[in-house]
């Protein structure tokens, strides 16, 4: 599924311009990490993608046929359902009412993630982790062509963060959705993409589209990722701020 993004402006009613001149394409599976500084737009963006932001000025362009999910930086699991209920919520929607496997497709996930056990159980016996990987298989479940990826494992703890890592590369793979994921971790973003789009500070737009130079599958662990990130903001020092500038060097005095 290709995905065309096309937003000339995008002004909130207090005349803050949150997105300008953005412009942006993805291709059928691909995995594209959005960074850039804090409060720079890219909720925003993914918000404007799904629909739920509709007050901007622009296109966004992808098949009709596509199916989309959402992961939030929050799980927001409904604490009054058990894990079961809570990815039902998706799957009785109407337009998956017709799909007769999308029960046993979530039976399988469930247990790929090892969450068979506590389909009965309700959020708030879950740790943060777990609620994760029910989040995970609620994003999963309906097979979406498009997935959106809103900093999904902020405030865990490392071992837990990228166990659910691994597990999305997994369900990724097997799946191949489109997938936009939004993180401040350039590591992250590295281990993950494809692609990395980097982004200025607000107004947002892509000051650096950068193809991951790394093939599949790749290690987890930081230190193995270190020397790409070290080059690249070698290249481009303050790249994490939203600049796109060159390293300065001192020049010989002379004589």
């Amino acid at each position: 599924m290709s995905l065309s993004i096309n937003i000339p402006h995008k002004t909130y009613p207090n005349g803050v311009c949150a997105l300008q001149d953005l412009h942006l394409t993805a291709e059928r599976g691909e995995f594209i990490a959005l960074v850039g500084p804090s409060g720079t737009g890219k909720s925003t963006l993914l918000n404007i993608i799904a629909g739920l932001d509709q007050d901007f000025v622009g296109q966004i362009a992808y098949p009709p046929q596509a199916t989309l999910s959402f992961m939030f930086q929050e799980p927001r699991l409904m604490p009054w359902l058990s894990v079961a209920d809570n990815i039902r919520l998706v799957l009785d929607a109407p337009q998956y009412q017709t799909d007769s496997a999308r029960f046993t497709r979530m039976d399988t996930l469930l247990q790929q993630l090892d969450l068979q056990d506590f389909r009965d159980s309700f959020p708030k016996q879950l740790s943060g982790g777990m609620k994760r990987r029910v989040a995970l298989v609620r994003a999963f479940v309906t097979q979406p062509s498009l997935l959106l990826m809103d900093e999904p494992f902020q405030s865990l703890d490392e071992p837990t963060a990228q166990e659910l890592r691994q597990l999305l590369l997994t369900l990724w793979a097997e799946n191949a959705p489109t997938v936009l994921f939004v993180t401040h971790s350039l590591n992250e973003a590295l281990l993950l993409a494809d692609r990395v789009i980097f982004l200025s500070a607000r107004p947002a737009r892509v000051i650096l589209d950068y193809r991951v130079p790394l093939p599949r599958p790749r290690p987890l662990a930081t230190s193995a990722l270190q020397p790409l990130q070290v080059t690249l903001l070698q290249e481009y020092p303050a790249l994490l701020s939203g600049v796109l500038t060159l390293p300065t060097f001192s020049q010989p005095h002379s004589p």
